[in-house]
């Protein structure tokens, strides 16, 4: 009976509204805090305050149209498409390192300047990868649990597209594709000794990437205790963890928040978090982990309840893919995990991440609305 209610429910409106409504209401609630944790910085580098919270408006204007879009043309679309895709990403990524158009920031040569725009390319090579393995190992159900079948192909995919993220450099997006890689192939069906002998190979070599580079080993120190160097590497987590502590339970109010004033750097970016923490308080934290717990939840439902394992698949990696990042921000945030350039889904300033996580979740509408 209440699968029934649910299919009339998604059938009356054309979207899945548990999904759609935390979706929309977090991309509400990222206009609306990235307009505070940017205003005084946007003021001082642009001469407006308002300069953020038009890009990120008009982001989320966009976000709209490709989750519109993404929901009513049929995912099994992407069969097709997942080589292709694949094909231009690895392009796309070699041309951030060798084209006059690739644009650095940071230390880091991640994204692609196209006139007025950037792209970052890391952010299309999740779902690549996602729609790749998916059509992959469906096609491939009858001899998955062969290691040159099911296992090696996928893996020698997943070391091309990190290898080419890595010279960027860019870290922490080739640690959230090889966790998303080892859990689709858990999913698919690969051998658990395969999976088993690769995590025993890849711990030790991303533990050698890792401390490979003296800034990265300095985040690893700076990570165990970041008091040591509190007005150097240890600033940024350390002023994250005063925003949260001085929100207490109801927050300082929207606006109100201190830190984002020249003291957290780019606020608006990787550790809105923390300012949703001061100026939102407990409560507002709790908020927004309830409603991304709805967005995993459903989709991990969705592809529960997918008609073929080709949609099963996707629907797996894509709300995997969205896992990882919000658990991956929020942990660095909290200082529970080293500094990592990660955006928080739907709500950090970002135009290449808003669009293909809303396209991420238009395409777990179709596959839900088409069971």
């Amino acid at each position: 009976m209440k699968s029934r209610r649910e299919n009339r429910a998604v059938e009356g409106t054309g979207y899945d509204v548990r999904l759609l409504f935390p979706v929309l209401l977090l991309v509400g609630l990222g206009i609306v805090m990235v307009y505070s944790a940017s205003s005084a910085l946007a003021l001082k580098r642009f001469g407006s305050d308002f300069y953020y919270l038009k890009k990120q408006a008009l982001f989320a204007g966009l976000g709209i149209c490709v989750l519109v879009l993404c929901r009513h043309l049929p995912y099994r679309l992407l069969r097709p498409l997942a080589y292709p895709l694949l094909a231009v990403t690895l392009l796309l990524l070699v041309a951030v390192l060798v084209s006059p158009l690739g644009l650095k920031a940071g230390g880091s040569t991640r994204w692609l300047r196209l006139g007025p725009l950037s792209f970052q390319p890391a952010e299309l090579a999740r779902f690549a990868l996602v729609t790749y393995l998916a059509y992959s190992m469906s096609r491939k159900q009858g001899r998955i649990k062969e290691f040159s079948i099911g296992f090696l192909p996928h893996v020698m995919v997943l070391v091309l597209l990190c290898g080419l993220i890595l010279l960027q450099p860019d870290f922490g997006s080739a640690v959230i594709l090889t966790g998303l890689t080892w859990i689709m192939l858990f999913a698919g069906g690969v051998r658990l000794s395969h999976l088993a002998s690769a995590l025993a190979v890849a711990a030790p070599l991303l533990a050698y990437v890792a401390i490979q580079k003296p800034y990265r080993l300095q985040r690893l120190m700076t990570f165990t205790d970041p008091w040591r160097d509190p007005a150097g590497d240890g600033y940024q987590i350390i002023h994250a963890l005063m925003a949260f502590g001085s929100g207490q339970a109801w927050g300082a109010g929207i606006g109100q928040g201190m830190q984002k004033l020249f003291y957290l750097p780019e606020p608006h970016t990787d550790f809105i978090f923390a300012v949703i923490g001061e100026e939102l308080g407990l409560i507002g934290v709790a908020a927004v982990l309830f409603f991304y717990g709805m967005i995993i939840c459903r989709g991990y439902g969705i592809a529960r309840e997918a008609a073929e394992p080709f949609g099963a698949l996707l629907a797996t990696g894509l709300t995997t893919a969205l896992a990882l990042q919000i658990c991956i921000n929020m942990a660095v945030t909290l200082g529970l995990l080293p500094t990592k350039g990660l955006t928080l889904p739907f709500l950090s300033y970002g135009g290449t991440s808003l669009l293909m996580s809303m396209a991420s979740v238009g395409v777990l509408m179709n596959i839900g609305a088409s069971r």
